[in-house]
């Protein structure tokens, strides 16, 4: 296990010190695992909308669904037609869903 034992303390401005919270607010990290990711040459990520892990769930339930119809299909030789027209629709619809969450508000800042 890694042991932080050293120390560091420095002095930020009104400016980069609101600048500094701003980021870290953004990123939904820790402020010392914020700076450790920019010292470390990563780049901190903003946190994800709160949305995020609904439409990963969702995701998952459908992707285990179409993969259920791919085993049928291979062990049987036969496609269950309505149940894969269903498993992809919702796939579309949440496809759907996650682009305005997320990719439509980022077009309109």
């Amino acid at each position: 296990m890694r042991k932080r034992n050293n120390k560091v303390t420095f002095r930020l401005n009104d400016t980069e010190y609101i600048n500094l919270k701003k980021r870290v607010e953004k990123s939904g990290m820790f402020q010392e695992t914020f700076i450790r990711h920019i010292i470390n040459d990563l780049i901190p990520q903003s946190k994800p909308p709160p949305d995020y892990y609904a439409m990963m769930k969702e995701l998952h339930h459908i992707g285990n669904n179409l993969n259920q119809i791919a085993q049928k299909a291979h062990v049987l030789n036969v496609i269950d037609a309505g149940r894969y027209d269903i498993a992809v629709k919702q796939f579309i619809d949440a496809i759907n869903k996650i682009e305005e969450a997320v990719l439509l508000p980022k077009k309109r800042e």
